[in-house]
């Protein structure tokens, strides 16, 4: 009897000791690497994003495979962002290792665009490779862009260098501005291109929307733009509810709903790409915008075409069950 029980023992033996050895092979065991090989973590990038961007790039075999033996291993926790250096035949065990360590050969830290000044020093505050303390900037100011960082640098010494790479974008981009832009100072081009960026989602709208909003300052009609009522409310941040009437008839500085005009500064940290739209919009007749149901917007010419699009979209939301 005892020749039985120990082949029963051997095998569950092997049954258990296969998926340990192949878990251990997985997470110790060579990765595909040929050579030594930089790799950027993208800022603000998580484990799922971390392991797609490795398998593309030829560092790991699988990206889900990696998902789960960290899981399994507990790592992946604190991953950084910045240009690491991955070594040839590096392990997933090996790479986590890395990039949640001191290797850094450059670290990041991106502003996106639209990203109010409050939340860019919130990012700021929250990078701990970053000393000091800083106030929001003013609005307008920061260029939305990817920075290289040095470990220990103020965040003060930061903000300088992203007002400074705003101040020379909007240089450039006013000394090369066309003939059919409304601002009449690179300020109203600023404060322009930050409603244009809260407008739309989609980039091929941005001249689009400046066109419509020259339109409307040329002829002395509201703006009315929805992000100029929730700047005042939350300097920007998301409002997390839909508008109150009482907010759309409130009269401040930045309203555009209770005024004729731009609002009196900017609503966010604009892209390139929007002060671009602004100083060359796109040639246009429309006074009117609505969402269509994919993050763009649905232009109108007329009162009666506008009112055609917004039963439109909530027919869409109806169907989504929105309203």
């Amino acid at each position: 009897m005892k020749k039985p029980v120990l082949i029963v023992l051997g095998v569950a033996a092997l049954a258990i000791g296969a998926p340990v050895a192949s878990l251990l092979h997985g997470w110790y065991g060579a990765g595909p690497l040929p050579q030594d090989r930089p790799f950027t973590v993208p800022d603000g990038a998580g484990l799922t994003v971390v392991a797609a961007k490795l398998q593309r790039e030829g560092a790991i075999y699988s990206a889900r495979a990696l998902r789960f033996h960290a899981k399994l291993m507990r790592a992946g926790a604190g991953i950084k962002a910045g240009e690491f250096l991955l070594p040839k035949g590096a392990s997933e065990q090996q790479i986590l290792a890395i990039i949640t360590g001191d290797q850094v050969l450059r670290r990041f830290v991106t502003i996106a665009e639209g990203l109010p000044s409050v939340m860019v020093r919130e990012k700021l505050l929250a990078n701990a490779d970053l000393v000091g303390t800083v106030d929001a900037p003013r609005e307008g100011s920061i260029l939305p862009d990817t920075y290289d960082i040095k470990k220990g640098a103020t965040r003060a010494s930061v903000v300088a260098t992203m007002q400074a790479a705003m101040t020379k974008v909007l240089a450039e981009e006013w000394a090369a501005r066309g003939p059919d832009t409304v601002a009449k100072t690179p300020e109203e081009a600023l404060t322009l291109a930050s409603i244009v960026e809260k407008e739309t989602g989609k980039p091929e709208e941005r001249a689009m929307v400046a066109g419509l909003y020259s339109n409307r300052l040329r002829q002395h009609i509201m703006l009315q733009a929805d992000p100029t009522i929730i700047y005042p409310i939350t300097q920007g941040k998301p409002l997390g509810r839909r508008i109150r009437q009482s907010e759309i008839a409130a009269k401040n500085d930045y309203n555009t709903y209770s005024m004729v005009g731009l609002p009196k500064g900017p609503i966010t940290n604009p892209g390139r790409d929007s002060i671009h739209a602004v100083l060359h919009p796109a040639k246009t007749q429309a006074l009117y915008m609505v969402a269509d149901g994919t993050k763009g917007h649905a232009f109108a010419n007329t009162l009666e075409e506008h009112n055609k699009n917004v039963e439109r979209w909530f027919a869409i939301r109806r169907q989504r069950g929105e309203i």
